[in-house]
């Protein structure tokens, strides 16, 4: 099954593309938690963490030199960024294709509410 990110990448749907090389693309987030808020995807649809193999090990790592290009092209690499990869819907996954959050551009607040 198609995810809207798959879409973002085949060009079925616009974004406002950041990066893209041969394994990943990076594009802003329609509803920025942040001033600086870019989703990077592998180009290869895997639903959650849970379905990552071997084989997807130089795409995932990519997602991280290209976070780090992205924080410093956005001028937040030196006051920092958050990263985020959620699983599932306790861990807050809404689109079931792995991806991860950069977010920046001001001070963040805690990871998790305390309870």
């Amino acid at each position: 099954m198609s995810t809207i990110f798959s879409k973002i990448i085949a060009r079925e749907i616009p974004a406002d593309i950041v990066y893209e090389d041969d394994l990943v693309l990076a594009f802003r987030d329609i509803a920025p938690q942040a001033p600086v808020h870019i989703l990077i995807v592998p180009k290869k649809e895997i639903a959650t963490v849970n379905d990552v193999s071997v084989e997807d090990e130089t795409a995932l790592g990519r997602l991280l030199t290209v976070a780090a290009k992205i924080a410093g092209d956005e001028g937040i690499a030196e006051s920092g960024y958050r990263l985020i990869v959620n699983c599932n819907e306790d861990g807050g996954q809404e689109v079931f294709h792995l991806h991860m959050h950069i977010l920046g551009g001001r001070r963040l607040g805690p990871m998790l509410a305390k309870r």
